[in-house]
């Protein structure tokens, strides 16, 4: 333990959730932006980028659990997580800049930038983001503290993917001046330079208070201590099912303004943002209910309730009907992400449930596979996106028949509503309350 004070001030909570706002220009371009982007922009075939979501997901199969590794045998003297902040923040913001860059090659020249493009963006993404879901760890042992610089981190994480969604359509269009390419380009190069900045704002107002020491122990060892932590077994699950339903519901949301409710850009824009608004006014709700209700419930519950109210939307609105889509759509969004801050928490605390139970500690392969499991969750919902809308017939920038309109509400509602309901399910496993958190603090002496 480096500091018995575990009290968080207001600008380290400030800065830790810059760090998932930086983190969140790449999140949200990709649940939101970049199904779009690469079909009725970039000009690629869907079942091509369905293919290429899901072929750069083994690649993640390695490079995640082995930046866990790396950040177990590390440390600097500014910590074990800070320092790829601080050296990777530039990588970061110019592998999303180059994501958005559309070349002026033949369509197999295209489709292989994609893929350099794409495998370099999720590289720099689980080189920032494996170190930053792991900070929490050493931030604080403090449980409320660590729910409530949560609650920051991911009301930080919504401003940025508002800015995505109302920002960038917006700005495409302007600054595109009749070209799109160029417009996301130029727009999306914005969004890369704040998130660098980002990053750098969360390593100069962090301190970690926290150390862990790390059992040096074999990758096939902890592998299997890892899968013995029934806690953070389903939290794995959680984070998958989760993932794939709220990635088919973003990435279609831009679709379903444009085609659905045959909406232009600042109607797309407004739409997306809707989604977003809502869910950043989910993060203090959260953070207000957690601390009188049991957060574990708040996540089982609120999941179940998204599969009803997704039916809802699906029958309520109909082609065309703004008004009803847009307070649907907010609903659903805001009950959707209630359960946000509850499971960024849990992670930390189903590490300790591990150590408490084996007395071996995996911290940096527990986060490793979570973000694996995220990323999996990705690439599943973009191939399924690009599979389902070649199955409904998708005409990219064009005009969609019927069977086109159907899919893009189902996507938006029914089926990412079930993996929500799978997700809430899978919470019933789960036990590490706040109260029996406490034995486990107990136990550890932290």
């Amino acid at each position: 333990m480096k500091s018995n004070n575990q009290k968080l001030s207001f600008l380290e909570k400030i800065g830790y959730g810059s760090g998932d706002a930086a983190v969140n220009v790449v999140i949200s371009s990709m649940f939101l932006i970049i199904t779009f982007f690469y079909t009725d922009i970039f000009g690629l075939k869907p079942k091509d980028m369905a293919l290429l979501f899901l072929l750069v997901r083994f690649i993640d199969a390695i490079a995640d659990p082995v930046m866990g590794l790396i950040t177990d045998k590390f440390t600097t003297k500014w910590g074990r997580y800070r320092p790829y902040f601080l050296f990777l923040s530039v990588p970061f913001g110019l592998s999303v800049f180059l994501t958005f860059t559309t070349p002026e090659f033949d369509y197999t020249g295209k489709l292989i930038y994609a893929y350099v493009t794409y495998i370099f963006v999720n590289l720099m993404f689980t080189s920032v983001t494996i170190p930053y879901i792991s900070l929490i760890g050493v931030l604080t042992s403090d449980s409320k503290e660590r729910l409530s610089a949560n609650g920051y981190r991911l009301f930080f994480a919504k401003i940025a993917a508002f800015l995505v969604s109302i920002v960038v359509p917006i700005l495409a269009e302007k600054m595109g001046k009749n070209d799109l390419a160029r417009g996301y380009q130029l727009a999306m190069g914005i969004m890369a330079l704040l998130g660098t900045i980002l990053f750098l704002a969360c390593f100069f107002t962090t301190k970690e208070r926290v150390e862990h020491e790390v059992d040096k122990k074999p990758v096939s060892e902890q592998l299997k201590l890892l899968f013995k932590n029934g806690q953070w077994t389903v939290l794995f699950g959680v984070c998958f099912f989760g993932t794939v339903g709220y990635v088919i519901r973003g990435s279609v949301a831009i679709f379903y303004a444009k085609y659905f409710l045959g909406g232009d850009a600042s109607v797309q824009s407004t739409f997306m943002a809707t989604g977003v608004t809502a869910a950043i006014l989910a993060m203090p709700v959260s953070t207000y209910i957690t601390k009188h209700y049991c957060k574990v419930k708040l996540f089982k519950y609120t999941q179940l309730a998204v599969g009803a109210i997704s039916l809802v939307m699906y029958f309520a609105v109909k082609p065309g009907d703004m008004a009803m889509a847009y307070v649907l759509y907010f609903i659903l969004s805001f009950v959707v992400d209630l359960h946000a801050p509850v499971f960024w928490s849990a992670i930390a605390e189903a590490v300790d449930y591990g150590h408490a139970e084996t007395g071996k500690r995996v911290s940096g392969l527990s986060f490793g596979g979570i973000s694996f499991a995220q990323k999996a969750g990705m690439g599943v919902a973009g191939a399924l996106v690009g599979y389902l809308l070649d199955f409904f017939s998708y005409n990219p920038d064009g005009v969609q028949g019927e069977s086109a309109l159907i899919g893009l509400a189902l996507m938006l509602t029914i089926i990412p509503g079930v993996f929500h309901v799978i997700m809430g399910g899978l919470m019933f496993r789960y036990k590490i309350t706040d109260e029996y958190y406490e034995t486990i603090k107990k136990k550890l002496n932290i």
